[in-house]
């Protein structure tokens, strides 16, 4: 009668702690204890089961060599050819991935020799846009449904069966909700590819509930995993296929506005290899430096050409990796005598501290301020909500402004 049964339906089990071995039963002393000497072989009996740590201990008069570090391997994958997004091409980061995603699993779908491409989605592929690699590789995309931290925990144990583990999803449910499992994937040193998407203030009306905007610092408390906020579509698209090749646990976090590729004099900047760790200078500058998380570029590019217009020449720097700093560009950045970071993340525990702080160990000396989110952000369309935190070109503009006047 179950198809015809047209209301939910809750199935709920009345369990028993340590059933099966007697002595254990309903005794919470044994959640977090193991049971030893002759309680362990009276457990070991009840379960029909033999005495593992006699077998142990056999192991251990055995000779072995001594242990090695064992690092996982880079994926055997057709990577195709990087897409160039110009002045005409305005999209969205998550549609770069997607495209990328969908085009190097295409290439490598059932072909001998080559590593699995296998995709997690939690109900949201429209939104995170990996539809299109689900009609393209059918077979490889896995429907979990809305349990994000099972999800987590299954992506990173299929990345350790030699496959390439993709999960997409908002960065508050993969990353904030999910982050004991994720922090599991660290200590166990898998190779899941997070890709999060509707990051920082980007979420629209959507509002504070969905605005991811600790991803950073969540992320700096990990020991192994790399982060990458990519600034354009440009750098999204070879960030993407960067990631898919890499060994170990990649986060990739964006946004889900449409914004333009970064160009100077009608040409790409970022349509180039994508190197982990270098933050890339887009813009020239000698009388102050903004340093900018991710798609926080575009609108220091702006507020650098409406600071020019009054005689302040200010060089952009787009960070897209802030746990792997740049030092050279951070020097730099520094030699100008002002800097500004900008992040539309938490200005507390962000890009900005991280760098600066690391400024302070290299014995750079500037004036320098963060600019970031410091409260809740508003609902509503995502221009407004950058505007009334204080993050729009305008804004960062007269913030740096400011700035020029502590350095006088």
């Amino acid at each position: 009668g179950g198809a015809r049964r047209r209301r939910p339906t809750a199935i709920l089990c009345r369990t028993t702690m340590g059933k099966g071995v007697s002595f254990m039963e309903d005794k919470p002393d044994y959640h977090g204890k193991a049971a030893s000497g002759d309680l362990y072989r009276q457990a070991m009996k009840e379960l029909g089961q033999p005495d593992l740590v006699a077998l142990a201990a056999e192991h251990k008069k055995a000779k072995f060599s001594a242990a090695r570090a064992v690092e996982p391997l880079e994926a055997v994958l057709d990577l195709g050819a990087a897409k160039v997004y110009g002045p005409a091409d305005t999209t969205d980061n998550r549609s770069a991935f997607g495209s990328a995603l969908a085009e190097v699993g295409q290439l490598n779908y059932k072909k001998t020799g080559r590593a699995p491409v296998l995709v997690f989605d939690c109900d949201l592929a429209g939104s995170v846009k990996t539809g299109e690699f689900a009609k393209k590789c059918p077979d490889n995309f896995i429907q979990c449904g809305i349990q994000e931290n099972t999800t987590a925990t299954a992506a990173g144990a299929a990345s350790a069966g030699g496959v390439v583990s993709v999960w997409a999803d908002f960065g508050v449910f993969g990353l904030a909700e999910a982050y004991n499992q994720q922090r599991m994937n660290d200590v166990n040193r898998a190779g899941e590819k997070l890709v999060l998407t509707h990051v920082g203030l980007d979420v629209g009306e959507d509002g504070m509930t969905h605005q991811c905007i600790d991803y950073v610092s969540l992320m700096s408390n990990f020991f192994n995993w790399k982060l990458v906020v990519p600034a354009d579509p440009n750098q999204t698209d070879r960030a993407t296929r960067w990631a898919l090749k890499t060994a170990g646990n990649v986060c990739l976090a964006m946004g889900r506005s449409k914004l333009p590729a970064l160009c100077a004099n009608g040409k790409p900047l970022l349509a180039r290899d994508f190197t982990y760790g270098e933050a890339v200078k887009v813009r020239e500058g000698k009388d102050a430096a903004i340093l900018a998380l991710g798609a926080m570029a575009g609108r220091a590019v702006q507020a650098a050409e409406l600071l020019a217009e009054k005689g302040v020449e200010t060089a952009v720097y787009a960070v897209s990796c802030p746990l792997e700093i740049d030092e050279r560009a951070l020097t730099e950045a520094f030699q100008t005598g002002t800097v500004l970071t900008v992040e539309d993340h938490n200005v507390v525990s962000g890009m900005g501290s991280l760098w600066l702080a690391r400024a302070e160990e290299l014995g750079l000396h500037s004036v320098a301020r963060r600019l970031g989110v410091h409260r809740y952000g508003d609902s509503g369309p995502s221009e407004e909500v950058y505007a009334a935190m204080g993050l729009s070109a305008d804004k960062i503009a007269e913030s740096l402004e400011e700035l020029k006047k502590v350095a006088r």
